[in-house]
């Protein structure tokens, strides 16, 4: 019986293989390599030290070896606990979950990282999604409970610390003159062309933007012209509004009152998004830059959180697949759309992100573009399998045009990212699902 059922899985994978024929045993040998390796991403820190912040729970860090390797990150995780539980290790995502409610309730919000230089900003906000993939596995309702007052705590950081005067949310941060200073002079080692730094409060509002913009986690990209704090985006308000409607569940699960009223800022916030961030010449939904009162010239995938979050109408959502060629290429996504750049980019065309991968299979498999969600995690299997193959390993991002690690970088790319191992999991699991 058991070989009847691994012959028929065999049968049923090879129906997907794509053009770069990538076999079931290829694929097998990442994930047994991601399986050897992920446990050795998680670390301890039961006491502040040296800057870092003490955790109650061994935590995942996002890389084996180079950067990354000490903090927690916020939304890397996402990414990774993904991979954790489609891969049995319940425990440990429950385990970064539970640390990112403690930080949350600690500090009133999730800091970028585990560490105090993190405390001035927060990153893209996913712990509601992480909360409610642990709950719909452990159906606790007392842990969910907890969870659900922490959640609410962050919400309110995001609503009072980072709301503008449309009415939707933007980066910012909360650096002081001292750190302004500090991160522009760093900044300057990875963009040599902003000008020496002077006392002038316009460079340290430039150093404000660019801080801003790390808290987007796209640090950094074209879509925001080094003035993110002048923009509302569209994937952190995609965001926000599944936050809103995840509260509504939460509230329904804890039979609370009051979960209409995150139905309706829900509902506003879509609202608001298709006031401000819907270009009604192409049907596509761009960054709004609500200082110049326009919309981005950036095309990004930014767009599949707004799949992602079941935000778009059905119409709107098939229109995202009629731009597919803008972003899709032979082997992924890329980060926006090509054009010409007054700088080179992480966060742009060629380079290719595991966030946004599967952002985008999951969102279009939502809306049932199912062929076009298998096509995509088909090219980013097949683009982690090829250059897994040629190097030994996993990287933090990869070449969507080309298939291989020639990609813009603006410091050393480093080794094993455990959300790219989560992507690879999850797109590999949904192949054959």
């Amino acid at each position: 019986m058991r070989q009847l059922l691994t012959a028929i899985f065999i049968f049923i994978f090879s129906l997907f293989i794509n053009a770069q024929q990538q076999s079931l045993e290829d694929i097998r040998n990442v994930r047994l390599f991601i399986k050897e390796h992920m446990g050795h991403t998680v670390k301890e820190c039961k006491k502040d030290t040296l800057g870092y912040i003490a955790l109650p729970k061994p935590y995942s860090v996002p890389s084996l070896s180079g950067a990354f390797q000490q903090d927690m990150y916020y939304w890397d995780t996402y990414f990774t606990n993904i991979g954790l539980i489609l891969d049995d290790d319940f425990e440990q995502a429950l385990n970064n979950v539970d640390n990112i409610l403690y930080l949350i309730d600690k500090f009133g919000f999730m800091p970028n990282g585990s560490n105090v230089s993190y405390l001035n900003r927060s990153q893209p906000p996913f712990a509601s999604m992480m909360v409610r993939d642990i709950y719909e596995k452990s159906r606790d309702k007392i842990w969910l409970e907890s969870a659900c007052r922490i959640l609410e705590k962050e919400y309110t950081f995001w609503m009072t610390q980072r709301i503008t005067p449309t009415g939707l949310n933007r980066y910012s941060n909360s650096a002081t003159r001292d750190e302004l200073v500090s991160f522009y002079e760093y900044m300057r080692t990875r963009f040599t062309d902003l000008p020496v730094l002077t006392d002038s409060l316009k460079l340290l509002k430039q150093s404000s933007h660019l801080i801003a913009e790390a808290e987007s986690g796209w640090d950094f990209s074209p879509r925001f012209d080094f003035r993110c704090e002048d923009f509302n985006p569209v994937d952190l308000n995609a965001n926000l509004y599944l936050y809103e409607q995840n509260f509504a569940f939460f509230y329904k699960e804890l039979k609370k009152k009051g979960s209409n009223k995150w139905l309706d800022a829900a509902q506003k916030r879509k609202n608001l998004l298709n006031k401000y961030c819907y270009n009604s010449q192409d049907g596509c939904f761009y960054d709004y830059d609500f200082i110049n009162d326009r919309l981005s010239p950036i095309y990004s995938a930014a767009v599949f959180n707004l799949l992602w979050a079941e935000v778009l109408t059905k119409h709107q959502a098939k229109n995202v697949v009629v731009h597919l060629q803008r972003l899709e290429y032979p082997w992924g996504i890329v980060a926006c759309k090509q054009g010409k750049r007054k700088r080179t980019y992480q966060w742009d065309f060629p380079n290719a992100w595991a966030s946004f991968n599967l952002l985008s299979i999951n969102g279009l498999d939502r809306y049932g573009f199912k062929k076009e969600a298998r096509r995509i995690a088909q090219k980013y299997v097949s683009s982690i399998v090829k250059i897994y193959q040629s190097s030994g390993n996993l990287w933090e991002k990869y070449n969507a045009e080309l298939g291989n690690l020639e990609v813009n970088n603006e410091y050393e790319m480093p080794p094993f990212m455990g959300w790219t191992a989560g992507a690879f999991i999850y797109a590999s699991d949904y192949l054959i699902k």
